[in-house]
């Protein structure tokens, strides 16, 4: 119903390319530059001096020459975890043409497996290099909310992932549907949530109460944070194309939502069990001891 009345205003809509946005930044012979190259490109940059600013605060759970180390692990686990995660939860069949899998260019990736990629990176530093593992991840996860907010107004500028047809005033008309029918920008609601507000709750917490001397209340925000923002949101996502005429096509059980439940619990126990790992916290950088 909400499909054939959404159809037939369609012209009194925004339309996407009405916006004259592009994808593509330049092109130089083979090489093009795209604003999603770029969003992960400045989540990561912005990200690193963010958490140089989290760790000249007392207490920091390692020193700068860790937290260099530390960025270029992440970024492995992202490209990574994010690839191979994309591959695992929605194109299986990426796997029976392996060199697919190193064509990035072509999108692709999972934030989930992308999660699972920088974790295995800090736990990789921490044992290393004898740190707190736990504690690193909450610093880290104060500065995701960067990569989150830039990822998702990439996949705006992209006209990809669009919401439900609906008959709100501030839908928009992604031409690339191949239907003259207004969505949901479910793209912004996203940035929105996962970015923002997110990132608006981690700072509050950090710098407004003792939430980083509980090792795991940053990261069990952020993970639940999230988890709760993406089931919200698929609700007005359109379902992943491959998983048309499947169960994953229904709302509340769309792949994407079903991959935030481990988060949700998860983030769960880590905030509920926070305060009984607190411990005194000796800074790797020197100075005072932190009650």
């Amino acid at each position: 119903m909400i499909l054939t009345t959404a159809a037939a205003t369609a012209g009194s809509y925004l339309h996407f390319t009405d916006l004259g946005l592009d994808p593509v930044i330049f092109t130089i012979g083979p090489f093009s530059l795209k604003w999603y190259s770029i969003a992960y490109i400045a989540g990561i940059l912005i990200g690193w001096w963010y958490l140089l600013k989290l760790l000249a605060q007392p207490g920091a759970p390692m020193a700068r020459r860790h937290a260099d180390d530390m960025v270029f692990y992440a970024t492995i686990g992202i490209i990574l975890g994010g690839r191979l995660g994309y591959a695992i939860f929605y194109q299986p069949r990426l796997f029976l043409e392996p060199l697919s899998l190193l064509r990035l260019w072509e999108g692709g990736m999972s934030f989930h497996g992308g999660v699972i990629g920088v974790t295995l990176a800090i736990i990789w530093l921490a044992r290393k290099e004898g740190l707190n593992w736990l504690r690193i991840h909450d610093y880290v996860a104060c500065c995701a909310p960067f990569g989150l907010f830039f990822g998702r107004l990439a996949n705006f500028v992209n006209g990809e992932l669009w919401g439900r047809p609906t008959d709100v005033p501030w839908a928009i008309v992604f031409d690339r549907t191949g239907q003259n029918v207004p969505r949901h920008p479910s793209q912004l609601y996203e940035a929105g949530l996962e970015g923002i507000v997110l990132f608006a709750v981690l700072w509050f917490m950090f710098w407004k109460t003792d939430a980083r001397y509980q090792p795991g209340k940053l990261v069990g925000t952020f993970i639940l944070g999230y988890g709760l923002s993406r089931y919200f949101v698929e609700f007005f996502r359109e379902y992943d194309v491959q998983f048309a005429d499947t169960i994953f096509a229904t709302p509340g059980l769309h792949m994407g939502q079903l991959l935030t439940v481990p988060m949700i619990v998860g983030g769960l126990y880590l905030i509920a069990t926070a305060k009984r790992r607190r411990e005194r916290i000796e800074p790797v950088a020197g100075g005072p001891s932190i009650a």
